[in-house]
């Protein structure tokens, strides 16, 4: 397989599959001198992993993180940063009547055909969910960098699941409610709202979607590479890496389409003697270049294609028309494990992006 690895300065390359060994990841490019630990790591490995709710996968990983290379005694040392988590909660039989069947929304098919049945089908291999925790490894390293180098800061959570939405806008205060509930919504009262009905999808063997909000601050003015490796087209890049993403917009996006451009165009001031914007429809990005403004992004991810209920699919050794119940232990609803990954995915762009800018030096 190639596509494993992004980036231009800072590099990450994710390994392992679902049901191997392990799964790991890469880092390769991080200055040298930047202070790192493993339990700063799992710090964010931790909020991805599922607990003991009803809303997650019942897979129970303790996703320890090993360092293996590229930091000693306590810092980077410019070398690549190889990180590893093994696998330990495995059960490959629950997959053994999906060597033939193929699962509806799921990469059976096309993985099958692209490597000639030799994939490693077992909890979707390659292209399975689990493969974000290797973004989330090189991620947190991503985060501590931008924050001491740069000050920036990068926050995810959840805005939506299903028809239930958060309609405040993220105020400082709340970025510490985030993870504060299982759905990583940063307003108690929608939070028990969006946890209802995802519960309520799980009793009926069916699941939800939802979108993730991600807003990253202090970013400096001119981040990003027009034409084809401009900010927006590296985010996005980078963020649908993440399985079930299926479809990404900046600032207004969308719904920017239905202003004119009195009411979508963002009024240039002055504020602390720094040239800022009145509002920030653009999304902190503006030819493909970061603004100063912060870079504001939603992520829309489709309901986990893993669900209970009977459904009609083919058998593609008797090439007939069957039925299937997927079995095993899925998320009814992926968004509430999102958070840290967008986090992560972003984190990296960013930090790459500075790297290629100047902005931060290879030994720090």
């Amino acid at each position: 397989m190639s596509g494993n690895s992004i980036g231009n300065r800072l590099i990450l390359t994710s390994f392992g599959e679902s049901h191997g060994k392990l799964v790991g990841a890469t880092l390769d490019g991080c200055p040298a001198g930047l202070e790192i630990s493993e339990k700063e790591i799992q710090k964010m490995l931790d909020y991805r992993k599922p607990g003991t709710s009803l809303i997650t996968t019942q897979r129970k990983e303790s996703d320890k993180v090993e360092i293996l290379s590229g930091v000693f005694r306590g810092f980077t040392t410019g070398a690549p940063i190889t990180m590893v988590i093994w696998n330990s909660d495995q059960k490959s039989k629950d997959y053994e009547n999906l060597k033939t069947k193929l699962r509806p929304g799921h990469s059976d098919y096309p993985a099958m055909v692209k490597y000639n049945h030799f994939n490693d089908f077992r909890g979707g291999g390659r292209f399975s969910g689990r493969l974000t925790a290797t973004h989330v490894m090189g991620g947190a390293i991503a985060r501590k960098l931008l924050k001491v180098t740069l000050g920036i800061e990068t926050n995810s959570f959840t805005c939506q699941i299903g028809k239930i939405k958060l309609k405040k806008k993220l105020e400082k205060q709340m970025m510490k409610l985030i993870y504060k509930n299982k759905v990583r919504c940063p307003d108690e009262n929608i939070a028990n709202k969006m946890e209802k009905e995802i519960i309520k999808a799980r009793k009926e063997g069916d699941s939800l979607g939802g979108i993730i909000e991600s807003i990253s601050t202090n970013v400096p003015v001119g981040l990003g590479e027009p034409i084809f490796s401009s900010l927006e087209s590296d985010l996005s890049k980078a963020l649908f890496s993440i399985p079930s993403v299926k479809g990404i917009e900046f600032g207004s996006g969308f719904e920017g389409s239905q202003l004119q451009g009195s009411e979508n165009n963002d009024l240039y001031t002055i504020k602390k003697g720094n040239i800022v914007t009145k509002t920030n429809n653009s999304g902190g990005i503006l030819g493909g270049i970061s603004n100063g403004m912060p870079i504001t992004i939603r992520i829309a991810f489709k309901p986990a294609s893993s669900i209970a209920q009977k459904q009609s699919t083919v058998d593609i050794k008797t090439k007939k028309i069957t039925n299937l119940q997927v079995k095993g232990r899925h998320d009814p609803c992926v968004v509430p494990r999102a958070p840290p990954v967008v986090d992560s995915l972003v984190s990296l762009t960013l930090a790459d992006h500075a790297l290629l800018a100047g902005k931060i030096k290879p030994v720090l």
